[in-house]
């Protein structure tokens, strides 16, 4: 993996929503279960498209909604609107309330992941506090991110809450301030959360190729997240990333155990809270793959979930990104991740989506 750009995700345009109403995602009839194997793990997707279009978003919503039962909102914490005034139950009411009237429509359980620190650059504070001089390590920093998560629990009412993404990313490449910064807020978000929600689990997410000693080329053999255990001890069940094609040349290396590893000695449920294979080869990072290798990592996501009575699994991008219609910039970053969905930037099936769809069709475990 290389740290200059670290697993993204992609942000909520939930604003661009509001007043939609989309009828069909109340109507969907999901294929019946067809395999005799059963599944402990709900799957989805987050809010995306090709294009930063509303039209397309629709589209997108409309389409990968039939082909989930969990969705999932990964965001940072919009430091911009809050810090200039916006309260964070109107950011969250305008922003986000109609797509969640949208999920619960389509009945789908609903994963909140708040990021205080930076998506898309794990060796920073979140690009509008740096530009304004601002840094998640200090005081009225944390206590933006402590209203808003609050804000987000009380309002969304999301099945699973997650107070901070890839904590040991942001350990190993981040200046030690702002991963103490993360873990005071996180640790006091918490607690405000337990004041006005006694039932809601709380989590944080590592990422898998950190914890494994796998980043890009380099092997130091596998770490742990015992220090992520200690420092979040609120922690009731644990996210994953994994972006595994920056570390392995084919998912049948992965090893089996790569999720259930991370629990070893706690018993926490875990689940995939972002990742994804590439379909494209990408040369800039001497990366070789193919649709057929996509579609493998999707049945090998299978097995290893399997062998970690997973909860969850979920993918940020249903699509492809047509990177020539997002800003320069940014989609320098959004790169590497550019190729990891179930269809393409035309919405043309890859073989990864029967895969994906025959998971979803073995019954769901009662209880998840």
């Amino acid at each position: 993996m290389n740290l200059q750009n670290p697993p993204c995700r992609v942000f909520a345009v939930g604003a661009l929503l509001t007043g939609v109403v989309l009828l069909s995602a109340a109507c969907r009839k999901h294929s019946a279960a067809s395999a005799a194997t059963s599944r402990t793990y709900r799957m989805g997707f987050a809010l995306s498209a090709p294009r930063p279009d509303i039209n397309e978003i629709i589209q997108s919503l409309d389409v990968w909604t039939t082909h989930a039962d969990a969705a999932i909102i990964s965001t940072e914490v919009p430091w911009d609107s809050l810090i200039g005034g916006e309260t964070p139950a109107n950011y969250v009411i305008n922003n986000y309330s109609a797509v969640v009237n949208i999920y619960r429509a389509a009945n789908l359980k609903i994963w909140v992941y708040i990021d205080p620190e930076n998506g898309l650059n794990r060796q920073s504070d979140s690009d509008p506090l740096v530009a304004l001089g601002k840094s998640i390590a200090q005081s009225d920093i944390q206590m933006l991110y402590r209203r808003f998560v609050v804000a987000m629990d009380s309002i969304i009412h999301p099945d699973h809450l997650g107070l901070a993404l890839e904590t040991n990313l942001i350990r190993y490449a981040a200046p030690d301030s702002i991963y103490q910064g993360v873990k005071q807020a996180a640790g006091a978000a918490a607690a405000d959360v337990r004041v006005i929600d006694t039932q809601v689990p709380l989590s944080v997410s590592v990422q898998a190729e950190v914890a494994w000693g796998a980043l890009g080329t380099s092997n130091t053999g596998y770490v742990g997240v015992g220090t992520d255990f200690t420092d979040f001890p609120f922690l009731q069940e644990l996210g994953i990333s994994s972006y595994p094609y920056m570390s392995f040349q084919s998912p049948a290396d992965i090893p089996l155990d790569y999720y259930s590893q991370l629990v070893s000695g706690h018993a926490l449920p875990v689940f995939v809270s972002e990742g994804g294979w590439t379909s494209v080869n990408l040369p800039a990072y001497s990366i070789q793959s193919s649709p057929a290798q996509q579609q493998a990592y999707i049945r090998q996501q299978g097995k290893m979930l399997s062998q970690a009575k997973g909860t969850a699994l979920f993918q940020l991008t249903f699509t492809d990104l047509s990177l020539s219609t997002w800003p320069a910039n940014l989609a320098a970053e959004l790169y590497p991740f550019a190729f990891l969905g179930m269809v393409d930037t035309n919405f043309t099936p890859k073989p990864a989506l029967s895969t994906w769809d025959s998971l979803r069709q073995r019954p769901l475990t009662a209880g998840n």
